[in-house]
């Protein structure tokens, strides 16, 4: 996926996946489910929309997405009805028509039931530096992992005064801003095996 491409629907592909591993499912299942949609051409709203549910279950069932396979797929036939008859199927003009960045949070968790603020958080946080209003809140696995690196001071509990460090200190390090998303996604990602690790001991 492109998602700084100027094509939309690069972008709706991440909001599917995100929605996939917005669910209490293993990322692998999630990803194998995914690609599952890729192999079948089932990328767009409204090529969902034309799978049905049937269709969706299916799908979802052969990418191992069993125990959520009736729920996700009702909620992503809503959604994309949702996005198809209020933004003509556009993700980007979506973003174009909110105010802020909460309004674009909530206005993305209005498409449909199940689309939380993990699923959010999880699309607008490889949005940030390409969507001029993906301004997620920091998760508090980055907050680990950044505190466990050294990045932040123990006890910087406030998301915002988080972010506004590590950006500081991203710039300062004279790394493109755009960039930060990695950073943030690799940050995430060693929060999740710094918790894996402590529920192990």
């Amino acid at each position: 996926m492109d998602l700084a491409s100027a094509d939309a629907g690069e972008r709706f592909k991440w909001f599917l996946a995100a929605a996939l591993y917005g669910t209490r499912i293993s990322g692998s299942l999630a990803t194998r489910t995914w690609l599952e949609f890729a192999a079948r051409g089932v990328l767009t709203p409204d090529r969902i929309v034309a799978t049905g549910w049937d269709g969706l279950v299916d799908i979802l069932d052969a990418g191992g997405y069993v125990r959520y396979d009736y729920k996700t797929a009702t909620k992503l036939l809503d959604v994309c009805a949702a996005l198809m008859r209020d933004y003509g199927g556009s993700l980007d003009a979506l973003h174009d028509a909110v105010a802020d960045p909460r309004d674009l949070e909530s206005r993305l968790k209005a498409l449909g039931k199940g689309i939380g603020d993990t699923t959010v958080d999880i699309f607008l946080r490889e949005l940030r530096g390409i969507w001029s209003k993906a301004e997620p809140p920091l998760s508090p696995l980055a907050i680990s992992a950044a505190t466990a690196l050294g990045y932040l001071r123990p006890g910087t509990p406030d998301p915002d005064r988080a972010f506004a460090r590590l950006r500081r200190l991203w710039e300062t390090d004279g790394q493109p801003a755009a960039g930060f998303a990695d950073f943030e996604s690799a940050l995430v990602r060693e929060g999740l095996r710094l918790r894996r690790q402590r529920a192990s001991v």
